[in-house]
């Protein structure tokens, strides 16, 4: 099974392409779920009220099979499809990739469109350092407090990155390990006494 894929290793911003009076500006960020998406997006939208679209496309997924393309109100297939052509062009996935756009007074056409969303988001893109990722998952894991050494010695050596602890009665962590090391950390924590884990 395929455990690496390719992303952006930080975010892009305000990347310039102008065409007949029109500014397209384009942004690019790594993101690993939805959420993610919908916050940037967000975001953008509100550094940029006055913007006539915010178009967009996004790749999620080992193999990019979760994916959105969306138009935001330009000619259908003229704005969203050209962005995520570049995402595959690259051969990048966890990335979602924003091109604003202010009208400038001239009409662009179709053609014209595609042309100048295709430039935009490839020249967001070309401005990225491309880097190869493992995989994740996202591992809960409950046990009691005096298990806690080693849970943590457990998920050290396997190289997890804890995002969350919480010591109530039981406690409580979310970690992201390898996906590669799923099976060896459900084996060892199989059998381990009072010890409760679910993937996310």
């Amino acid at each position: 099974m395929k455990y690496e894929y390719q992303t952006i290793e930080k975010p892009i911003e305000n990347v310039l392409v102008k065409e007949k009076g029109s500014k397209f500006i384009g942004f690019a960020y790594p993101i690993l779920s939805e959420n993610d998406y919908k916050e940037k997006l967000n975001k953008i939208k509100e550094l940029h009220p006055k913007a006539t679209h915010h178009c967009y496309a996004f790749r999620l997924g080992l193999n990019g099979e979760n994916y959105r393309i969306n138009d935001d109100g330009e000619p259908s297939g003229s704005a969203g499809l050209p962005i995520y052509n570049q995402l595959l062009a690259h051969d990048v996935t966890n990335v979602l990739l924003i091109i604003v756009r202010y009208f400038g007074g001239t009409k662009l056409g179709v053609g014209g469109l595609v042309k100048t969303y295709k430039e935009s988001a490839k020249a967001t893109l070309e401005e990225a350092k491309i880097i190869t990722k493992e995989l994740e998952t996202e591992i809960e894991i409950q046990f009691n407090f005096s298990q806690q050494n080693v849970i943590f010695s457990l998920l050290n050596k396997f190289d997890a990155r804890v995002v969350n602890f919480d010591t109530q009665e039981t406690c409580s962590i979310t970690a992201f390990i390898k996906t590669s090391q799923k099976e060896n950390i459900s084996d060892i924590l199989s059998e381990m006494y009072q010890v409760t884990f679910k993937f996310i």
